[in-house]
């Protein structure tokens, strides 16, 4: 029937499109199987070529006749289920995030609490070093020490062990 739609519409393409598209539909209409009809599609495709303009319109409703034709896979009921699981996993999700940023908060404080502490006790052993080579510190002192950083403690703290006189007045702190 092809070869004999070709033959018939030779100069006239639009003719053909037309018989190009009802063979094609007739092959789906046969239930075929897919494999089958797209054997049979190369066939008629190669013998009745068609413009460009026409072969991109008959693949349109090529498409979109396969698409109406096509059975949904899966059914509303299945669709509503596959969404309230979505929803589930993104309630459980947010819950283990909730859980996970709980024990990366806890471990961060605790971190975080363990450097402070050992900030304040260096502080402490200094103003001890200090109380016990000179004397009473005043509060001017024990407050200038509180400020200072980590990273000046080393420092000073040998300097208050190693210093033997004017601590104090020479401007160390």
């Amino acid at each position: 029937m092809a070869h004999l739609k070709t033959k018939a519409t030779t100069g006239k393409l639009p003719e053909r499109e037309q018989w190009k598209w009802r063979l094609i539909r007739g092959l789906y209409e046969k239930e075929f199987e897919r494999e089958q009809i797209i054997k049979l599609f190369e066939i008629i495709d190669n013998m009745m070529t068609l413009s460009p303009e026409l072969q991109s319109s008959l693949e349109s409703k090529i498409k979109q006749f396969e698409e109406e034709r096509t059975m949904p896979l899966v059914s509303n009921m299945e669709l509503r289920g596959i969404e309230r699981g979505k929803e589930i996993g993104e309630e459980i999700g947010k819950e283990i995030g909730k859980e996970i940023g709980k024990e990366i908060g806890k471990e961060i404080g605790k971190e975080i609490g363990k450097e402070i502490g050992a900030l304040e006790k260096s502080r402490d052993d200094i103003k001890t070093v200090l109380t016990v080579r000179f004397g009473a510190i005043s509060s001017e002192i024990e407050e200038i020490i509180g400020l200072i950083l980590s990273q000046n403690l080393s420092s000073l703290w040998q300097k208050s062990i190693t210093e033997k006189t004017g601590f104090l007045e020479n401007g160390f702190l």
